[in-house]
């Protein structure tokens, strides 16, 4: 089972269901050529997408053209169902930085023929995320920098306060169609600057001041794990 960490902790939380966010930044629906929408998207990635410092992600061979989509993540800690955006900060347990990594030809095909972008987001590894900091340590989530660096060049650097849909209301809105359950992910949106992987890059991506970072690797898909 796909578990996330607490930094400076020795505590893990086995992840539930992965919310993620399409199109959350304007320069990056625009960057895509894509419309801003009136609404969030929603998508949902399986468990197995999920890899940690240290790990790998794996180029599949159904695609060639993999992208990296830098996000800052949410974690759920107590459950509920029609929360008050008011309210909505206080069911999030702690936040990290994660990558939701695309197979973006894959994705075009799928957005051409009108259907959902499952496969293009849901191979394995396709979720790399951070250790977790507790949101009490996060002073204002709504301006949050965050950032990612391939290979040591900054590729990607956004601030929460650029959403279009700030955490809380994506708290409230997804909570007002499923129930929200602890050890729930919520990916909360790109900014602009997504690009292609290719194998052997080394990825760094970095929450706040060094509130916590990740460190993943790309290579070609293995088998036989």
């Amino acid at each position: 089972m796909a578990q996330i960490y607490f930094a400076e902790e020795n505590r893990s939380v086995p992840v539930n269901t992965i919310y993620c966010i399409g199109r959350n930044y304007a320069e990056h629906a625009g960057e895509l050529n894509n419309p801003i929408p009136q609404s969030p998207i929603v998508f949902i990635k399986p468990a197995t997408t999920i890899i940690h410092s240290g790990e790998f992600i794996e180029l599949p061979r159904a695609s060639s053209e993999v992208h990296h989509e830098v996000e800052v993540v949410a974690l759920v800690g107590k459950p509920g169902k029609h929360i008050a955006r008011e309210a909505a900060l206080e069911h999030l347990a702690g936040y990290g930085i994660g990558i939701d990594v695309t197979a973006r030809d894959v994705q075009e095909k799928a957005k051409q023929k009108s259907h959902p972008w499952a496969v293009a987001k849901g191979f394995d590894t396709f979720a790399p995320v951070s250790s977790f900091v507790k949101a009490e340590r996060v002073g204002d989530p709504g301006n949050l920098d965050f950032q990612l660096l391939v290979n040591g060049e900054t590729r990607q650097a956004g601030n929460t306060r650029d959403m279009l849909f700030p955490i809380a209301e994506l708290i409230a809105y997804l909570s007002s169609i499923f129930t929200l359950l602890p050890g729930d992910l919520l990916f909360t949106g790109t900014p602009k600057g997504v690009s292609r992987l290719h194998e052997g890059d080394k990825l760094r991506a970095i929450l706040g001041d060094n509130l916590v970072a990740l460190e993943v690797e790309v290579r070609k898909e293995r088998y036989g794990h």
